[in-house]
């Protein structure tokens, strides 16, 4: 090789240096020349084999090697040198971690194909894309022509071309020495131990640490946003070790462990150095001479311990659910700690959808955010453009442009992504959007947005701007060879719905059917309660419907098959989410009917799941019509098994959701009529034989029919104990009966106007038996 490497690294690492920045270089060309350059790298630069980590598949040095699957293991660490080996895939996800973990003064390298040809091919990554029943060759390549683009564009960053051995940039700006920063000191009459302020390295800390104090009084709440690579956690960590030094038991939350592992850390720390050995420091439990403690629990199961714990603390906020956020505010002393533009969340969609429950509850908030950089110099070069080329910083267009949008104002269009490649303005605000849709929107979401060709975006438009956007997907239309394979235990890869109709409730034909999922969906902040997510979902089926009426017929059910394009016909729109009361209600009212509920929790949630289905064609109607048939009909055993701990409002909303022609006829025998009516009307008792009363009340539910009135209360007693099976006592204590017995008289009070509504003769006959008496 011609071209000085070693002399372009080293200018590159001086200057990284000099001004506490990072730097990137682009190895571009042969793979194993591209191997060959690195190691005169790392040969040249004096950093230790512990301080460089190799990220691609092969372990080449003597240095840490670990796959791109596995770049998360660098979250919350901090490298010299880390080199990432793009040529068999390029993970969005793990470069944006990789990026993270560099600390200033350190370089990043990255080995590509040549960049001309780059974006043409296709990889391990882009075959991820490929799902059934589309193939390789659909999947675009936008989004590595656009990563190409701003790798030439932006400052900090060197690019070689091994195959020309010409350096085509070279990455140095020129920047300024940085100035040491002062140290800071703790604010006066603070009331954690000194030695938790002396551990900040930035003013920034001091201020976050600061505002932890004011979890010492009651009735308070904590909120702590910054980027990545501020110290957020090490701030909480050392807040959490100054409480547990105070004696306090304090309850740790995140997404998952290694999300606190930094808290912890830091936490362990302050307690080692104020009390030595006598402080029993753990991955994940402190405990302190002075009877205090830290520990760490998963979401579900920090909510359930709430009361055990004098503060609760939960990092990465972002990154769980707002359902999941309110439980945990019912903390008396709570604190928040969120990245805003990361990887565990989208500390955006935080601050919105969270912000109201917190004004509302009890609680005086504390806010803190932290700008100043610890790893590295404000302004790094590297973060700006990991900012942009991930768009870690997309968001919404500002309030004034969308705040008047109203159904009547706003246009729908079709989002391309070779239109959003061309216009970063609307891709910023698209993608800004779907990040508040959800907890966990990643980089790699970017890319599927811009190349998976199952993947299709609609949108309002307000005088130009995204006020609302959904992001749909193509599943089904599977051939017979892929469904027999699914229903035989194989997994197919985005066919969410299609996948859970097929393996676990055992319909093969399930995968057959076209349809279109409603992945994610979001409005403006801004212009919410108007109606727009509504009108959004209106005008997607009246596409897709009036497509599959100007369909021509070419097979046996009237219509075409063509695979996966855009004239390909929809059987049916649907969705999957975290049920809440709330969000089956908004399903309901724009046409989705309800046809299974998740036997498990989700992890990071901890809520149940819903799939619905809106019919658009016979197929679909066909499709539907048996799964909510079986819904119905198993639905009442489930509460009693897998679901007994489902929310009883959520279970209302549920069987509220399913269509009103599902399920099985009500049909009772005498006998069984006037055992309900008798615990109705007569001295009969639920407990001799709960099945007909269970038939009633799901039938009931899915009903809803307007003859009947029932207080939320009496619902809810329904749910409790007729379906989930709850004892009495514990009914009585939640719903607030004064005993179990007068519970029980509730019960049979609530099934007097369904025995009115639903009985035949002979439940009458009893109605009138005791009525007269």
């Amino acid at each position: 090789m011609n071209v000085d490497v070693v002399g372009l690294v080293e200018s590159l690492a001086e200057e990284a240096t000099r001004a506490n920045e990072r730097r990137m270089l682009v190895l571009a060309g042969d793979r194993e020349r591209g191997y060959d350059a690195l190691e005169s790298i790392l040969d040249t630069l004096p950093v230790g084999i512990t301080e460089t980590t190799l990220v691609g598949p092969d372990d080449r040095f003597r240095c840490e090697q670990i796959p791109q699957v596995n770049a998360g293991d660098l979250l919350g660490t901090t490298r010299d040198v880390i080199a990432i080996d793009a040529h068999e895939e390029l993970q969005p996800n793990a470069l944006g971690k990789v990026v993270g973990a560099v600390d200033g003064g350190g370089l990043l390298v990255v080995l590509t194909p040549p960049l001309e040809a780059w974006p043409d091919r296709r990889d391990g990554f882009d075959a991820s894309l490929a799902v059934p029943p589309f193939e390789l060759d659909d999947v675009t390549g936008r989004f590595r022509r656009r990563l190409v683009e701003t790798l030439r564009e932006h400052r900090g960053i060197a690019i070689l071309d091994l195959d020309t051995d010409q350096i085509e940039a070279d990455g140095l700006t020129d920047s300024a020495p940085r100035l040491s920063p002062k140290t800071p000191t703790p604010p006066p009459d603070h009331r954690f131990p000194a030695a938790a302020y002396e551990a900040c390295l930035t003013a920034d800390q001091i201020d976050a640490v600061a505002a932890f104090e004011s979890l010492l009084d009651s009735d308070r709440a904590v909120v702590l946003e910054a980027d990545r690579g501020r110290g957020k956690s090490s701030a909480a960590g050392l807040a959490a070790g100054a409480f547990a030094i105070d004696g306090e038991d304090v309850l740790v939350t995140a997404p998952a462990a290694r999300n606190a592992a930094e808290l912890f850390n830091r936490a362990g720390e302050l307690c080692k150095r104020l009390e030595g050995d006598t402080a029993i420091v753990e991955p994940r439990r402190i405990e302190t001479a002075t009877g205090g403690s830290i520990g760490f629990r998963e979401p579900p199961d920090a909510i359930a311990d709430l009361e055990s714990a004098d503060v609760v603390v939960v990092d990465e906020a972002a990154a769980l659910p707002v359902a999941t956020l309110e439980s945990l505010l019912t903390a008396d002393r709570v604190a928040f700690a969120t990245t805003i533009h990361g990887y565990e969340g989208a500390g955006r969609g935080f601050s919105v959808r969270f912000r109201d429950r917190l004004i509302e509850s009890d609680h005086a908030v504390t806010d803190c955010t932290l700008v100043e950089p610890i790893r590295y110099a404000a302004g790094d070069p590297i973060e700006v453009w990991a900012f942009r080329a991930l768009l870690l910083d997309a968001r919404p267009p500002v309030e004034p442009l969308v705040d008047a949008a109203t159904p009547e104002s706003v246009d729908y269009r079709r989002l391309e992504a070779a239109e959003a490649l061309a216009d970063e303005r609307l891709l910023r605000e698209a993608f800004g959007l779907l990040v508040l849709a959800h907890y966990r929107t990643e980089p790699n979401d970017l890319a599927r947005l811009l190349d998976a060709p199952n993947l299709e975006a609609r949108a309002l438009t307000h005088d130009g701007h995204v006020v609302s956007v959904a992001l749909l997907a193509r599943e089904g239309n599977l051939s017979a060879e892929t469904r027999a394979m699914m229903y035989e235990g194989g997994r197919v890869r985005g066919n969410m719905l299609p996948d859970i109709l097929t393996s676990q409730l055992r319909d093969e034909a399930a995968g057959e059917p076209a349809g279109l999922r409603v992945v994610r969906i979001a409005t403006h902040h801004a212009a919410r309660s108007q109606g727009l997510g509504s009108r959004l979902l209106e005008r997607v089926r009246e596409e897709f419907t009036d497509s599959f009426d100007n369909t021509a017929s070419t097979d046996s059910a009237g219509r075409d098959r063509g695979e996966g394009g855009d004239d390909a016909t929809i059987d049916w729109l649907g969705t999957g989410f975290g049920a809440t009361p709330g969000l089956l209600e908004f399903w309901r009212e724009n046409g989705y009917r309800t046809v299974h509920v998740s036997t498990t929790r989700n992890d990071a949630s901890g809520e149940y799941s819903a799939l619905m289905l809106a019919p658009t064609s016979d197929a679909g109607r066909a499709l539907h019509d048996r799964h909510a048939d079986w819904f119905a009909a198993r639905f009442a055993a489930l509460c009693s098994d897998a679901l007994d701990d489902l929310e009883p409002d959520i279970a209302r909303a549920v069987l509220r959701s399913v269509d009103a022609d599902a399920g099985p006829p009500l049909v009772l025998t005498d006998h069984e009529w006037r055992v309900v009516a008798g615990a109705a009307y007569g001295p009969g008792l639920f407990d001799v034989d709960p099945g007909p009363f269970r038939d009633l009340v799901v039938r009931y539910f899915v009903d809803d029919p307007a003859t009947v009135d029932l207080a939320d209360r009496e619902e809810r007693l329904l749910v409790s104990r007729v379906l989930q099976g709850r004892d009495a006592e514990t009914i009585a204590e939640r719903l607030e009966y004064h005993s179990s017995g007068q519970c029980m008289r509730a019960l049979g009070d609530a099934f007097r106007p369904l025995v009115d509504r639903y009985g035949t003769d002979a439940a009458l006959e009893v109605r009138k038996r005791f009525n007269d008496g």
